[in-house]
């Protein structure tokens, strides 16, 4: 007798961008009882990167559905089941309990080694969740004496140097950058708890200890301060008619995290300059009208500037580089990934050009023509806006003259282009109306100085100012 074994198989969320922990199920293609096959598109996600169509890896019979449309989902939950024929037997479990529990995690894991819910391109993570379980250290956390501390901050009470964990004549095992810290800080590595792996002291170990330290010995008036100013930080929000609540996930919610990240972690300095673009206005009308660069080619003054940054940059290379906080080291890049701050309905995203210091002129306003309308379509990639190294912000696409601009996460510069404007300005003794631009960068001061963000700036200008030292410079 012949019967059909079935079984069922489940689709996790996939990381479709590098690092990213969670989805937002946009659409749903299919439903219950619908055929599937490999490498159909089942839904659409948008992540904290872009929107992603995802393919399911097998063919079947949907089963169900485990989110709707607009739920968010974390990286490694499964969020379709499809029933799947076996082939000959073979594919049929070994168990015939066909329905997996999901309160044996470890076990479905290990069985399920011979194809994991990849996308072209993108790879799951290797663990089910994308959040690190929770570590449980010994922090050598003194009991109170007393129950009358509710008031004080949980922070590990630490004693004088206990070097209860390492053993004697042993030395603790730490980088040297963390050996740095230490000693800069003042710390015995010995007094210090390690969290990390194999008993390894890590960079928050020693800043913990330090806090720890710290927390101690400051007046016992100092944890009512601290709770006071919490108070003032957590504002109750007094509903008023007409409010409207959007929730923070997608880009918004990436972008935020984002420039709290880059604006309290880079010190950021911003240097302006007022520039005199009348000569620019009429090279980029000339390239219109001559259609040099090709018929279908988008020519716009924005082109014109990214070009001049990246002559800039190809004079002054060091400002093309990235903070290492770990190696503690400041890397200087070997290609320029510029990036090209793109507003859509999504929110704000900015996706990079690959080395584009290496393009010709004709070639880079190609690549700025589709990167711009892939970004307003909702189409770009997570490739696309990972590895940027420097930034343009158009902003005077709004009418405004300029801004103090927030530096992209690992990025050590971003110029501002304001709005063109005809001006009174001074032009070989006279006061003639011409049309002027400003610019602001803002740099990360921890490893661009005042010397080399003026330099970039002021080069930016004078390209400006005479485009024909495109060619010269170039």
């Amino acid at each position: 007798m012949t019967t059909e074994v079935r079984s069922l198989r489940e689709f996790k969320m996939p990381d479709v961008g590098e690092g990213l922990t969670e989805a937002e199920i946009l659409s749903w293609y299919v439903k219950p009882g619908d055929t599937v096959t490999d490498g159909q598109v089942v839904c659409e996600v948008e992540t904290a990167k872009a929107a992603v169509e995802l393919p399911i890896p097998f063919n079947g019979v949907v089963e169900q559905l485990f989110f709707p449309e607009g739920a968010t989902v974390d990286v490694g939950t499964v969020i379709i089941s499809v029933a799947v024929a076996g082939e000959g037997g073979a594919a049929a479990p070994a168990a015939p309990a066909a329905p997996v529990a999901a309160a044996a995690p470890a076990p479905a894991e290990a069985a399920e080694p011979e194809r994991r819910e990849v996308l072209v391109g993108y790879g799951p993570r290797t663990g089910v969740t994308q959040r690190r379980a929770r570590r449980t250290t010994t922090t050598a956390v003194v009991t109170p004496a007393a129950p009358a501390a509710p008031v004080v901050p949980v922070v590990p009470v630490v004693p004088a140097p206990v070097v209860a964990e390492q053993p004697a004549g042993e030395r603790p095992l730490a980088k040297p950058p963390v050996r740095k810290l230490a000693k800069d800080l003042g710390i015995d590595l010995r007094a210090v708890t390690p969290t990390g792996r194999d008993g390894v002291i890590t960079r928050e170990d020693v800043h913990a200890f330090a806090s720890a330290v710290a927390a101690a010995a400051a007046p016992a008036a100092e944890p009512v301060a601290v709770a006071a100013v919490e108070a003032v930080e957590a504002p109750v929000l007094v509903p008023t008619a007409g409010d409207v609540r959007v929730p923070i996930k997608g880009v918004r919610k990436a972008t935020a995290q984002a420039m709290v990240a880059s604006a309290f972690t880079a010190p950021h300095v911003t240097e302006f300059v007022q520039v005199d673009v009348t000569r620019t206005m009429k090279f980029v009308r000339r390239l219109k009208e001559s259609g040099e660069l090709g018929r279908d080619v988008r020519v716009s003054p924005l082109l014109i500037v990214a070009k001049a940054l990246l002559t800039a940059i190809k004079r002054h290379p060091e400002i093309n580089a990235q903070w290492d906080e770990a190696a503690q080291e400041i890397v200087i890049k070997g290609q320029v990934n510029l990036g090209i701050a793109a507003a859509t309905p999504r929110g704000l995203i900015v996706p990079n050009v690959k080395d584009a210091g290496a393009k010709t002129l004709a070639g880079l306003a190609t690549s700025l023509g589709e990167l711009i309308d892939t970004a307003r379509q909702g189409k770009t990639s997570p490739g696309d806006m990972q590895g940027g190294t420097v930034t343009i912000t158009n902003v005077g696409v709004f009418g405004v003259d300029t801004g103090t601009p927030i530096l992209n996460p690992g990025e050590a510069a971003i110029l501002a282009f304001g709005a063109v404007r005809e001006l009174p300005w001074v032009h070989k003794g006279k006061v003639v109306p011409r049309q002027v631009t400003t610019l602001a960068l803002s740099f990360d001061h921890r490893l661009v100085d005042g010397e080399l963000g003026s330099k970039v700036l002021a080069d930016v200008a004078a390209l400006l100012e005479q485009p024909k030292r495109l060619i010269t410079w170039g």
